[in-house]
């Protein structure tokens, strides 16, 4: 710069040289700030990405299913769920209730609910507010609640014990599953494909901006883990462009109680179809280690 600066400030006077600096700094500074103004205002629609039509139902799968209605806030909205039960009479031990990411809708997530019920379970998988036929706009508050409201509807509905749930969720939807077992403690907890936390996340998107002082949603699975005493799976993959690997392991670290990890490959959204059944069994065997079936009492006959 040295160098270039008499070819281009060396006809300008003084004054005009600090104008021209000057209004190059205002310029920055302005883009600064409009930026930062942006992103703490407008951020939902950074975080959210939902998308209001159904691609699919269980239907399409050949499973039985059943449309569920919630009311998370008493009257305030309502929340769409699938409820696809292993036996189609409902009479099923164990439940997953799953936590889907921060784009699309349940429709999206049909190749794991069919993975889950080869595997046995039956499945509650709901929308958060604003994301398919849910009513309402998506915040970390609500977020939050969509999940309980989906627990209650287990344990107060259908009489399903707490340890006999798995909690899963997926990207966004592991902050949100662990919020909930921290909070209901159940049978396990699973994460994939998770973030330690948004702001995290947003630090390494926005480096060059103080993302701790305006992130708003803030998904904190870290500190959540931290409090939850149960087992815990964690998955994640090693080919994972968005949210990198190191922070599934940090996760694990975290974790107080019984926890397996497990090194899954194929990009953020890709890991169902590039390992196919693997990703299967490998879901079959950590489960099972961390979650195994009771021993049957003599005399039960069911």
């Amino acid at each position: 710069m040295g160098k270039l600066a008499p070819y281009i400030f060396g006809t300008l006077p003084n004054a005009s040289l600090w104008r021209v600096l000057g209004s190059l700094l205002f310029i920055l500074a302005a883009s600064y700030l409009g930026l930062a103004v942006y992103l703490y205002f407008f951020q939902s629609r950074l975080v959210y990405f939902p998308t209001a039509t159904l691609v699919g139902s269980p239907a399409d799968l050949g499973l039985a299913y059943q449309d569920v209605w919630l009311n998370p806030d008493k009257g305030k909205g309502f929340v769409h769920a699938w409820a696809a039960p292993a036996d189609p009479s409902f009479d099923s031990g164990r439940w997953v209730l799953f936590c889907h990411g921060n784009g699309g809708n349940i429709s999206g997530r049909l190749p794991l609910l069919e993975i889950l019920h080869r595997l046995g379970y039956s499945t509650l998988i709901f929308d958060y507010r604003g994301f398919g036929r849910s009513s309402g706009r998506p915040t970390e508050r609500n977020t939050y609640q969509d999940a309980v409201a989906a627990w209650r509807w287990l344990v107060e509905e259908q009489a399903v014990a707490p340890e006999d749930i798995m909690v899963f969720g997926r990207s966004l939807g592991g902050a949100v599953a662990a919020w909930l077992a921290r909070e209901k403690n159940p049978g396990l907890l699973v994460v994939e494909s998770t973030f330690t936390s948004l702001v995290d996340m947003g630090r390494q998107l926005y480096p060059f901006l103080p993302v701790h002082w305006l992130a708003r949603h803030r998904y904190p699975t870290q500190r959540h883990i931290a409090s939850y005493p149960g087992p815990i799976l964690i998955m994640h993959s090693q080919d994972d462009e968005l949210v990198p690997m190191e922070m599934g392991r940090q996760l694990y670290k975290t974790a107080t109680g019984d926890k397996l990890f497990i090194e899954l490959r194929g990009g953020h959204n890709e890991v169902w179809y590039v390992m196919g059944r693997e990703y299967e069994q490998r879901l079959r065997q950590g489960v099972e280690q961390l979650w195994p079936q009771p021993e049957p009492v003599a005399g039960d006959e069911r």
